[in-house]
């Protein structure tokens, strides 16, 4: 899915409307049905739930107009509040126009905002996506008035304040909404940490906008769904061999980390890579050899964490950092891998924090290289606290084409910025996997597709993380979220892949 900004969402209601030779009024009408589907359906409230919702001038408003009409001729008591203006959409005007005279509709007084009893259902739709300053005066009151009352509220497009793809300062006024029902595509602000606590739950309706004026609309920003990931991993041919699937090369492990090395070189394996050699320190072969058999394992001089590399001709991959360790002698050793590599090479965990402590380092990442590292690990790369998320991002994108890398930042809805500045975010992923060794399993899995030579950079990365995340939600429907453990993930990697595998094409 595209992420549009505010400015290419107007000009697609626009485009829809001359592709499909429909009026706005129309696309309105879609949009309050779809809210009005999703209410009946997922809340269910009973006839006697009052449905409070409140208006503003623009489409928005329009919106909630005419989902009160939908409400009201399905039995439902709704009360109407509207924010005075000077000047009103002609949409939101015509809409105003066809409620029922029976609906209660009063204009917002801040000297008497109404009471919210607590089982009453609340719509907000005062201010939509397009909002690009703060709420003041009266609008900022009935914001505040929304957050103090104990009614379950639903935003419609966007909770009202809330900038859609734009920083904004801590205490701008900006409904928090318990659900939140946007429309054909999702928002970037649905995405990030800072505005979980407004957006809640988030649901994007179809209202049948027109696909091939999305199609055409250039973005920066994309949401990985399953619809986006289906059919990206080439199915096996019936004469695949080992060589198919690439060799990789694990460097990891040191003095009491052995199960990061343990954790990804499984990974790996169920990520289908057709042969995989894990260099741990001396410390570290019988651990290697009983837990993983199905590995090759080579052993570093030095017996309690890696100093050296192999030959690197083998391989068609390395993959270094899970357990680690940041010893003087393993940062040279990662010197000395990233001077000489030809390869592919995934980049996490202490050997991240190498990068981030000797920041000269990252002049010598070969081009492509892909780095996942979770916030406080990217901030040690970048040298920089990021001042919200928005700049985060900004970030994000910066590295990714200064270093010619593509860069993950991990956590929910994981981002992935590519050399040429384009950011994905994945969908999968539950708060589970928030527990020691999910990175690591995350290094395997992405050291496997990215030995797999059939795959192009980007590909592999994205398979990974969205495998990974799926694997993470499989597993949860098995363990609970509480009960979750890395080990598990490795478990479901392969009916994770599976899902995302081409079949073959049938005549």
């Amino acid at each position: 899915m595209k992420l549009l900004s505010p400015a290419q969402t107007r000009a697609l209601d626009q485009a829809t409307s001359e592709v499909q030779g429909s009026t706005s009024l129309e696309l309105m009408e879609r949009a309050a049905t779809a809210v009005f589907d999703w209410l009946l359906t997922e809340l269910q409230p009973a006839y006697t739930t009052p449905i409070h919702l409140f208006c503003g001038p623009g489409n928005n408003g329009g919106d909630g107009l005419a989902l009160a009409r939908l409400l009201h001729g399905a039995g439902y008591a709704v009360h109407v509040w509207l924010l005075p203006a000077d000047r009103h959409s002609a949409d939101f005007a015509a809409n105003h126009h066809q409620l029922p005279r029976e609906i209660n509709c009063q204009e917002l007084d801040a000297a008497r905002l109404p009471d919210l009893p607590a089982d009453a259902v609340v719509v907000d739709a005062l201010f939509g996506a397009g909002l690009n300053r703060p709420l003041t005066g009266l609008a900022a009151a009935v914001v505040a008035h929304l957050n103090t009352a104990d009614a379950l509220i639903v935003a419609v497009d966007i909770p009202s304040g809330l900038l859609a793809d734009a920083a904004q300062e801590p205490d701008n006024p900006v409904v928090r909404a318990q659900y939140t029902v946007s429309f054909e595509l999702p928002k970037l602000a649905f995405l990030l940490p800072q505005n979980a606590g407004f957006v809640g739950e988030w649901y994007v309706l179809p209202i049948g906008l027109a696909a091939e004026v999305i199609h055409k609309t250039p973005v920066d920003n994309y949401f990985v769904d399953a619809a986006f990931m289906q059919g990206r991993l080439p199915a096996r041919t019936r004469f695949s061999h080992k060589g198919t699937f690439g060799h990789a090369l694990l460097l990891t492990g040191s003095r009491g980390k052995l199960g990061a090395a343990v954790l990804a070189s499984k990974a790996c394996l169920r990520g289908g890579v057709g042969l995989l050699t894990v260099q741990v320190p001396a410390v570290g072969y019988d651990v290697l050899q009983i837990s993983v058999p199905e590995a090759m394992t080579l052993t570093d001089s030095a017996t309690d964490f890696v100093t050296e590399l192999p030959d690197l001709k083998p391989y068609a991959a390395v993959g270094i950092g899970p357990g680690l360790g940041q010893e003087n002698a393993t940062c040279e050793a990662l010197r000395q891998l990233l001077k000489t590599a030809r390869v592919p090479l995934v980049l996490d965990a202490d050997a991240l924090n190498l990068l981030g402590a000797n920041r000269e380092l990252l002049a010598l990442l070969p081009p492509d290289s892909l780095l996942t590292p979770h916030p406080k690990e990217f901030e040690r790369l970048t040298g920089e606290p990021a001042r919200d998320d928005y700049h985060r991002l900004e970030q994000l994108r910066t590295f990714a084409r200064r270093h010619s890398c593509y860069c993950v930042l991990k956590g929910a809805y994981t981002a992935l910025a590519t050399p040429e500045g384009t950011t994905y975010f994945n969908s999968t992923g539950n708060p589970g996997m928030a527990t020691g060794g999910s990175g690591d399993v995350l290094t395997g899995l992405l050291l496997a597709l990215r030995a797999d030579k059939r795959l192009s950079t980007l590909d592999a990365a994205l398979l990974g993380l969205y495998a990974h995340g799926r694997a993470g939600d499989l597993a949860a429907r098995e363990t609970g979220e509480a009960g979750l453990v890395a080990g598990d993930l490795v478990r479901f990697i392969g009916p994770a892949l599976r899902e995302l595998t081409a079949l073959p094409r049938r005549l």
